[in-house]
């Protein structure tokens, strides 16, 4: 079970930072692709402490969401010089937007592999342990890119979801906001443990909607929902 998690979560993690590298890349800023990380390899962005040590104590901690293990935790956040941006205000949205952009990308493609493989059913044969493993793997694809992709978007800093906020609020509320980012990890791990110390607490519940409501757009939907609680 493990690795049928871990698989897909460090691909959504490093796809999700080396987007926002190569995004800053395109926009006017080398500074993430000169220090090689806009790349796929995990090592480049995995944290010891947000990567593995706090979703490890998570996961053995936590009640499921929707079914899947809750996890919470952060990669190495990938370094954006906004003065090199040929529009530093936008851009960074753009930059911000690019990791949970690609999260929904990705859960999407989870989906269409779901799909596929239901289709083909009965015209290939598949062992069913190697069938019932692949099928796992691809339910918790969907499932753990919606949840980060959901996470992200929250109008905190310094998540994505509270850069693209910045952006858009006047320039003397936007410095003002700015202000509040030295404790947005705190805000978070308190809504990670209110109302009763366990997770995912709030936070779950802020997620869920958010995740519900992407199911729209994700093949193989009906599938997964009765597989997990939806």
């Amino acid at each position: 079970m493990v690795a049928l998690i871990a698989i897909p979560v460090l691909f959504a993690i490093t796809v999700h930072e080396a987007a926002h590298g190569w995004v800053a890349n395109r926009l006017g800023d080398p500074t993430a692709a000169q220090l090689g990380r806009v790349t796929f390899n995990p090592i480049k962005h995995i944290d010891p402490v947000g990567t593995v040590a706090v979703p490890l104590v998570i996961y053995l901690t936590s009640k499921s969401l929707l079914g899947v293990p809750f996890l919470f935790g952060w990669a190495k956040p990938v370094p954006v010089d906004w003065r090199r941006l040929r529009n530093p205000r936008w851009d960074m949205a753009l930059v911000a937007i690019a990791g949970p952009g690609v999260n929904l990308l990705m859960a999407i493609g989870w989906g269409l592999v779901l799909y596929s493989m239901g289709q083909m059913l009965g015209l290939i044969e598949v062992p069913a342990a190697v069938l019932g493993a692949v099928v796992q793997m691809c339910l918790i694809g969907v499932l753990i890119n919606l949840f980060l992709m959901a996470l992200n978007m929250i109008p905190l800093l310094p998540l994505d979801g509270g850069r693209v906020l910045s952006a858009l609020l006047p320039r003397p509320l936007a410095r003002g906001f700015a202000r509040l980012e030295p404790y947005g990890l705190f805000i978070l791990i308190a809504l990670l443990l209110l109302p009763n110390g366990q997770p995912p607490g709030l936070l779950g519940i802020a997620l869920r909607p958010i995740v519900q409501a992407a199911f729209a757009v994700i093949p193989a939907s009906d599938l997964i929902r009765a597989n997990f609680p939806l």
